[in-house]
């Protein structure tokens, strides 16, 4: 069994409410609590697991933002576990999650360099690297309802542009999907096999350039007091 996230780059509107959703259930638990720094200062920063990039692809009026949520892979050939001196980084070999044990941990920052993907946090606080768990306090809870035993950000999409399940078994709802969708792993010349899958986004409409009415200039100039009243 391999657990895993298929995230499909069409579908996600970059709302953040994974990365929120994936901080809120974290704040304790396996890892210990997410650390803020500085949250209410000029340079608010903190540890998270799951964040989210943006880039604009194509040429105008082809062109289309694409949010790229990041996360640990989970990889198959984890060179994070690899590297780590103190045998903290493992990843299980009942359903090929990779995690921290943080009393194990030493903060050396050796499995951060080792990932390509930038996964990996040290929490300046506690002196300790973190990374994301699958919610695997939340995945193996019997005291929940099936539906509710998904990893956090699953559950907060709004978009549903994540799906969580088994990506071993072709025949599952995530590998199903992974087939017909043509998804793919990150930077899969680098040979560590992510776990993880990202479906593509669809081919984009051009926008209709030629019938757009020109603005009036009386148009113009209520587009410009509204941009300098709203200030």
């Amino acid at each position: 069994m391999k657990l895993g996230l298929v995230i499909d780059l069409d579908t996600c509107v970059g709302c953040h409410a994974c990365a929120t959703a994936c901080k809120e259930w974290n704040a304790s638990g396996v890892t210990g609590p997410l650390s803020d720094y500085d949250p209410y200062g000029a340079e608010p920063s903190g540890v998270w697991f799951n964040r989210i990039r943006h880039f604009e692809v194509g040429e105008y009026p082809e062109n289309k933002t694409v949010n790229f949520p990041m996360s640990c892979l989970h990889c198959e050939n984890a060179e994070c576990v690899t590297v780590c001196p103190t045998g903290a980084s493992i990843k299980r070999e009942e359903d090929g999650i990779v995690l921290v044990d943080q009393d194990k941990c030493m903060g050396c920052n050796l499995c951060s360099w080792a990932c390509p993907y930038g996964a990996r946090e040290l929490d300046e606080s506690s002196g300790t690297m973190k990374k994301c768990t699958l919610c695997v306090d939340r995945i193996y809870d019997e005291e929940l309802e099936e539906r509710e035993r998904q990893p956090a950000c699953v559950l907060a999409c709004p978009a549903h542009a994540r799906m969580f399940g088994d990506l071993e078994d072709p025949e599952s709802e995530v590998g199903e999907t992974v087939r017909r969708r043509g998804g793919y792993s990150l930077m899969p010349e680098l040979g560590y096999e992510p776990t993880n899958q990202y479906l593509p986004p669809r081919s984009t409409r051009p926008i209709p350039t030629d019938d757009l009415p020109k603005p009036k200039a009386s148009d113009k100039v209520k587009e410009w007091t509204n941009k300098v009243v709203n200030r």
